[in-house]
């Protein structure tokens, strides 16, 4: 069993192919050797799949469940893209997953209680520290926030800098309707975005909301779209992002932003 990481180098380098039964093992061993190495060697296949390379972690996404919200539709959306999820209020177990995913529909406020309620505010203030990919969908953008003005002052996570304001109506445009509801569209700043590989052109994805984040540091926007006036539609800071918009909703393109997600 000791053997198997002085084997791996020579191993390579004798078996190119992947091949651990290769020269190394049929004209360079003593005979008294082949039957301890043998066993190594079949340990290291074991460990590396076959093929001379360590078999990379398959992601495991956490969904925050703290009643707010339909958890299950994109957990769905993210098992149809080949990943693996969970719901989960519990930290120990959240603590373990690869990606962390915070959806919400409702009401600010309620949803800050939740959190309380659920023992999950440290939690969620502590996660960017790990480094570890963050997504935010529609409230649990919001929430990352300083304050909302939903239904009175409240005051959110503190993650960023910023507050949550509600959409003014146009007196003069009978077409505005608040909420925001339905298709509109989105765009990057930078042309090569990563995050929008295989997503052609500037996507549709499905709204809906009332409220809209105002970060204090533009830097922060990664998003924008246009409902009257151009708003904050996604937010990046690293490893952290979080859309005001529904992925999980957002057909081809939705599915496609949330494996460029998890590919992080």
């Amino acid at each position: 069993m000791f053997l198997v990481p002085a084997l791996c180098g020579k191993l390579g380098k004798l078996c190119p192919s992947g091949n651990v039964f290769g020269n190394f093992y049929d004209e360079c061993l003593p005979v008294g050797q082949k039957s301890s190495v043998l066993f190594s060697i079949k340990l290291l296949q074991i460990a590396t799949n076959r093929t001379g390379n360590a078999p990379p972690m398959e992601p495991l996404v956490g969904i925050v469940d703290y009643q707010m919200g339909n958890l299950r539709s994109v957990q769905k959306a993210i098992e149809k893209i080949g990943g693996k999820a969970m719901i989960s209020s519990d930290v120990d177990s959240l603590s373990k997953v690869s990606h962390l995913v915070l959806p919400g529909v409702g009401a600010f406020g309620d949803a800050m209680q939740e959190l309380r309620n659920r023992d999950l505010i440290q939690f969620l203030q502590d996660w960017p520290t790990t480094g570890k990919p963050f997504l935010g969908i529609c409230l649990g953008m919001q929430l990352l926030f300083e304050t909302s003005e939903e239904g009175g002052l409240h005051s959110g996570l503190g993650i960023l800098p910023g507050k949550v304001v509600r959409f003014e109506r146009k007196e003069r445009d009978p077409s505005f309707k608040v909420p925001h509801m339905g298709w509109n569209q989105v765009a990057s700043a930078d042309p090569c975005d990563p995050m929008l590989a295989s997503i052609t052109g500037n996507p549709y994805v499905y709204f809906v909301h009332s409220y809209y984040v105002k970060p204090a540091d533009e830097e922060l926007t990664w998003l924008r779209a246009d409902y009257g006036d151009p708003f904050c539609a996604a937010i990046r800071r690293g490893n952290l992002l979080a859309t005001q918009f529904h992925p999980e909703k957002s057909q081809r393109d939705g599915l496609q932003l949330l494996a460029n997600f998890l590919s992080l």
